[in-house]
């Protein structure tokens, strides 16, 4: 073997070393990316919507004594009513402030409280009667009902920044991530605006069919015509002969 030979040999030697160091160093250079991020990307998994049991209440606030409920208080009570008969767990609480001048006042503000329930089909067994102190007498004490039922929400607050936006850390920076509250008033805003908390876990099961125009849309098909609805829009004729005069 000549020398320059010997000197090619040596040379491809070097080069297949230096690219398999290279690829050793990619490898690990890539699983260092996958196991440094400290939170999952997807916002579905970073701000999951979760169904957890939480209080909803409301305030019914104190009237004049001799008197019930005004109409805009006894039609929110009545609307609360409803909505324990369909979505309650337990029973229904009352907080009666005391330690007011306006005792009186609440006892019949309690009485009307108790007749809107019985309007919107909630028994007087299902609601239990509590005080609390007043720390302030000058503030409206209001009487609170409360009652648990099955909500949708996040796990966490909104708003939360645990890291910079910026480009303060060239680690960080490098990554290409979502920063940490991206889509999570998105993820509140729809676990708010579920009517049933339930419809996020699984669907519905199917309403009864039309029968009617099931069997109009075969026979249409029998005949070869089209089975689609046709949507009749009239435009309203305007006269332009008023604002000529």
């Amino acid at each position: 073997m000549t020398a320059r030979s010997q000197k090619t040999m040596f040379r491809h030697a070097g080069l297949g070393i230096v690219l398999a160091a290279a690829t050793m160093l990619g490898a690990c250079a890539r699983q260092g990316d996958l196991t440094s991020s400290q939170a999952p990307v997807d916002v579905r998994q970073r701000h999951p919507i979760v169904l957890r049991d939480a209080p909803r209440s409301l305030d019914v606030f104190v009237g004049r004594s001799g008197g019930g409920l005004d109409a805009r208080q006894a039609e929110d009570v009545a609307d609360f009513a409803q909505e324990y008969r369909r979505s309650g767990k337990g029973g229904l609480v009352a907080q009666v402030p005391m330690g007011t001048r306006r005792e009186m006042a609440a006892h019949d503000t309690l009485n009307g409280i108790r007749a809107a329930l019985s309007r919107g089909g909630v028994p007087g067994t299902a609601l239990s009667v509590r005080t609390y102190p007043v720390a302030d007498p000058g503030l409206a004490s209001p009487i609170r009902l409360t009652f648990a039922s099955l909500q949708a929400g996040l796990p966490h607050d909104c708003g939360q920044w645990p890291a910079d936006t910026g480009v303060s850390s060239m680690k960080e920076g490098m990554t290409n991530e979502p920063y940490w509250n991206f889509g999570c008033a998105s993820q509140a805003t729809l676990a708010a605006q579920v009517a049933d908390p339930i419809d996020l876990v699984r669907s519905r099961s199917e309403g009864r069919p039309d029968i009617a125009k099931r069997m109009g849309a075969i026979a249409k098909i029998r005949d070869g015509k089209d089975p689609s609805t046709q949507y009749r829009q009239e435009t309203p004729q305007i006269n332009s002969s008023v604002g000529g005069r």
